[in-house]
């Protein structure tokens, strides 16, 4: 059923007050359940599952997926099957409550894997659990309190369309309707295809296969866990499991004299090495095959052309060992940081600006209207008893905004006048972010993180946490206020409880801080080696934290230009020129894309991702793109088939299952062995 909406010459031509009476008639559904105990309970579960895949993908590619739509087919599915059994099914409110409490708690990995663990990995200190927690929540709460005064200007006035939202929106309409079955197909796809990769990502992984060792010589030799870990060590150490790479080739070529390699180094050490990652193969499904060409050649340009190229003129000496007596060693995170990881910031940082400068819409929306006069007349506001109090908003940002500078001062060295500083540009920075959502549904996180690291590196270069923390408060309330919006856009669309929808997102953002803090520390503080950095413990193989890379390495570059003292050893003559003509040309291929309106087939960003994203998680993903794009073009125009139905309409479910089959499996596993082995 088609969801009413206004014109654009009503859009244009009413005042607020008629589109608010006009959507108080005619959309909203007051008596219908919404945020209700198991809507809560639903979002709140579901919240705390999709926000461990958050953290998982996000710890290996630096990226936040939106899970609005996974919950949405997953909370009515599971009650659409318990109806059977006699429990009342969900309401589309319900429903829509729970996916704005999971999306809630799903964004709330954002600071871990990006600007927290930088602050880190730079004062090479474990940041106790309860601030992080602490923290987290509440800019995710100022987050709250800034949006909802912009939701009657972005939605009930512009009717700003945040597609990911109306996405959301229109889904749920054709779940409640008489597509109900479509929605089901879907549910039964994501979840084949989560148990398919979490079969294959458990013999990838070896805590199940270990813990069922364990067991079987437990019940052999009538011993317990403990002391069959101590006796058979080794045995267990040596449990079979699925090859996750192609490392058993590379030893097998190097047994044969025919090991590849680049400047004489094994390309293993570089990086290229691929691996059975079920998780980025969906993860590259979402991304596109455009994005996920250009991170490919960014991989490509600097793993295989440029970093060779250093290494054999000495720009890139060996982690460790040396040449002359054939020791040298290499590592990816080590040719990353100590030389590639620059022209790769330099890359993206330029197209960020260029592209948020680009887009002059962004800018001239985000400030449009917020001094205009009210027309005169008189005012009824019809929807004064169901939206969110405004004036607790007018009370509350100053308050929460004052508790989060204390905490920037007291826990991390901030001065109070460069915390108090933030709060204004924070605002500023959430109208640019909210008009970014509202218009693509992209919201730029990442561009505008680096302008408070520029501009409070620049006034306290000497203390690194000024710009990183600076930073983490600014876009967390950017990126949570510009989620909100969004999530208040599909129950806008329903007719929902704008109150409660507040108090929905609140409920998420505990959700995502109780599940998403433990499990941080659980995967990635919980053994560290105290001859090893921060940094050297966190970063591996498996996870490289591309994000937080990036933040750790604008921070250095700021306090490089700024500081003074530290140029010279940071910036050799070769990451200079590299920089310079990677400004160039992230400035050129920038510019390109905006006049072409995205047309142009290279973009700067994803060729810079492609530097600090692991080779095997760009490759996965690129394969992944590729299928689904493969796929796509097969079966694009053959309507009414089983084949369009899977690969086309269901491919966002494919490439949920996928994520989420695969990340849980491994989070799982990763536990076991921390935990239990």
């Amino acid at each position: 059923m088609a969801i009413e909406q206004l014109s654009e010459q009503q859009v244009r031509e009413w005042s607020r007050e008629q589109k608010d009476r006009w959507w108080f008639e005619k959309i909203y559904r007051a008596t219908m359940p919404q945020l209700t105990l198991r809507a809560g309970l639903t979002g709140f579960l579901l919240g705390g599952v999709l926000c461990a895949t958050n953290l998982y993908i996000g710890a290996k590619t630096g990226w936040s997926l939106g899970v609005g739509l996974t919950s949405v087919i997953l909370a009515f599915a599971a009650f659409r099957i318990m109806s059977r059994l006699g429990v009342r099914d969900m309401t589309i409110l319900e429903n829509n409550c729970s996916q704005s409490v999971a999306t809630a708690a799903g964004y709330m990995t954002g600071p871990l894997i990006s600007g927290i663990a930088a602050y880190m990995w730079v004062q090479n200190v474990i940041m106790p659990w309860w601030q992080m927690l602490l923290f987290n929540v509440v800019l995710s709460v100022l987050g709250v309190l800034v949006a909802f005064p912009m939701k009657r200007r972005f939605i009930n006035d512009e009717q700003q369309p945040f597609p990911e939202g109306r996405a959301a929106g229109v889904v749920l309409d054709a779940l409640y309707t008489s597509e109900a079955n479509v929605g089901m197909f879907k549910a039964k796809v994501l979840t084949f295809t989560a148990l398919g990769a979490g079969l294959v990502q458990g013999l990838i992984v070896t805590g199940y296969l270990k813990s069922l060792h364990v067991l079987a010589l437990m019940a052999r030799h009538g011993e317990s866990w403990s002391s069959v870990l101590a006796k058979y060590k080794a045995d267990i150490a040596g449990t079979w499991h699925l090859p996750e790479d192609l490392s058993g080739v590379y030893a097998w070529l190097a047994s044969k004299g025919m090991e590849p390699k680049l400047a004489k180094v094994p390309i293993d050490q570089l990086g290229l090495n691929p691996t059975l990652d079920l998780s980025m193969f969906g993860a590259g499904g979402l991304t596109g095959i455009k994005a996920a060409s250009n991170m490919m050649l960014g991989t490509v340009i600097n793993f295989v052309i440029l970093v060779p190229l250093m290494i054999h003129y000495g720009e890139i000496l060996p982690q460790k060992g040396s040449w002359e007596d054939g020791t040298a060693v290499f590592s990816r995170a080590w040719v990353v940081n100590s030389w590639a990881l620059w022209w790769g910031i330099v890359i993206m940082v330029t197209a960020s600006m260029v592209g948020l400068a680009g887009k002059p819409k962004v800018f001239v929306e985000a400030f449009k209207g917020l001094f205009a006069r009210k027309k005169a007349g008189p005012s009824t506001d019809i929807l004064k008893d169901i939206e969110f109090p405004l004036w607790i908003s007018w009370v509350g940002i100053p308050v929460v905004g004052a508790i989060g500078v204390w905490m920037a001062h007291d826990w991390f060295g901030v001065k109070w006048v460069f915390g108090a500083l933030a709060i204004p540009l924070i605002i500023v920075l959430t109208l640019i972010a909210a008009s970014s959502t509202a218009l693509t549904s992209i919201t730029p996180t990442g561009s505008l993180s680096k302008i408070p690291q520029f501009i409070f590196g620049a006034a306290d270069p000497k203390h690194p946490p000024t710009n990183l923390m600076t930073g983490v408060m600014c876009v967390e309330v950017a990126s949570n206020a510009s989620n909100l919006l969004m999530d208040i856009k599909p129950g806008y669309m329903l007719g929902a409880k704008p109150r409660q929808q507040a108090w929905g997102h609140l409920i998420g953002i505990f959700a995502g801080a109780i599940a998403a803090t433990p499990l941080f520390y659980a995967l990635f503080l919980s053994k560290m080696d105290p001859a090893k950095s921060i940094e050297q413990n966190m970063v591996t193989p498996q996870f490289g934290f591309p994000s937080a890379v990036q933040w750790k390495g604008v921070s250095e570059l700021v306090t490089s230009i700024f500081g003074g003292d530290t140029s010279a050893h940071l910036l050799t003559k070769s990451i200079v020129t590299s920089m310079v003509v990677a400004g160039v040309v992230g400035l050129v291929f920038e510019l390109a894309r905006v006049f072409t309106k995205n047309k142009f087939p290279l973009s700067p960003m994803a060729i810079g991702l492609g530097v600090v994203i692991p080779p095997d998680s760009t490759f996965a993903m690129f394969c992944g793109a590729t299928f689904f794009w493969g796929m796509g073009k097969v079966y694009a125009h053959r309507k009414n088939t089983n084949g369009h139905r899977l690969w086309v309409d269901s491919q966002e479910a494919i490439c949920a299952g996928l994520i989420a089959g695969a990340a849980l499996v491994a989070i799982g596993s990763q536990l076991l062995e921390v935990f239990a082995l």
